[in-house]
């Protein structure tokens, strides 16, 4: 067997189990998304988004997870955005070749891959503990912890692709390097710093883990975040685990409802991607 015939023959063995591979990853997505749809649209009322959390053998819904759920990831959010932008900015316009810089780039990496009930417990110990209560404030700062490193790998990957020219440019007009900053490099990188913040998003919306020891729980509708709060999330664990059947069937409607919303930032944040990519 001659080399050119050897080399096709190992590029189509290649190109077949990527192929293969491939079409398993989308065959269990499939199956996962249809035992969402099956098993969550059914369940999907009014009373989902106008009753709270019911008693088993009582019609509800899960208004109270919902509006929990969005609280705290509006406060997480807020906090990563903040942070990771400024943490992600200090870290490709200033620091981030300096040893202090490539510490601070290692423990990001760190805490990317770092277990959400670890997350939980340390804001436990320095949120919860100390204030003798659980709160929305503390599940919040949980989960904005979770979006802080992914949003500052990614607004240090954006600015990094910003060439040098614009900072040049801003520069020799007069303006200091802050400036150029906020008013070139940031403005430039925007699609690409807003699809970071929605890819924090999606990371944080379906966690559980950390929120069983900062939130807890609420089976009722609870505006105050000082108090213990419900999310969608915590709500599906319980339900889920239950004995009840109306508990199972709104734990489905609960992961639909993320599904759906992880789905839709995803969309988003792709189309905004491709706005930006566009000539």
């Amino acid at each position: 067997m001659d080399r050119a015939l050897r080399r096709k023959i190992t590029n189509s063995v290649f190109i077949g189990l990527c192929g293969a591979a491939t079409l398993v990853a989308l065959a269990f997505l499939v199956m996962i998304l249809w035992s969402l749809v099956a098993k969550g649209f059914g369940g999907l009322d009014a009373k989902i988004f106008t009753m709270t959390q019911p008693a088993p053998g009582s019609p509800g819904g899960l208004l109270n997870g919902i509006v929990g759920s969005i609280m705290m990831c509006v406060l997480g959010m807020v906090l990563a955005v903040i942070v990771g932008i400024l943490a992600g900015t200090w870290l490709a316009e200033y620091g981030g070749k300096t040893m202090y810089g490539q510490i601070v780039r290692f423990l990001n990496d760190v805490l990317l891959s770092a277990p959400s009930i670890l997350v939980g417990l340390f804001v436990y110990e320095i949120l919860v503990k100390p204030f003798h209560g659980f709160s929305g404030y503390a599940g919040g700062v949980a989960l904005g912890l979770l979006a802080v490193p992914i949003v500052t790998r990614t607004t240090e990957d954006m600015l990094t692709l910003q060439p040098n020219t614009l900072r040049e440019a801003g520069m020799a007009l007069g303006a200091g390097r802050g400036f150029v900053i906020r008013s070139i490099i940031w403005k430039a990188a925007g699609a690409g710093l807003f699809t970071g913040g929605l890819l924090g998003f999606a990371r944080i919306s379906g966690e559980t883990a950390p929120l069983l020891f900062t939130s807890l729980g609420n089976q009722f509708v609870n505006y105050n975040m000082a108090k213990p709060m419900g999310s969608l999330p915590t709500t599906i664990f319980q339900f889920a685990l239950s004995a009840y059947d109306d508990w199972q069937r709104l734990a489905w409607v609960g992961a639909l409802l993320i599904a759906v919303a992880v789905l839709a930032v995803n969309i988003v944040g792709r189309l905004v991607a491709r706005e930006t990519h566009r000539p």
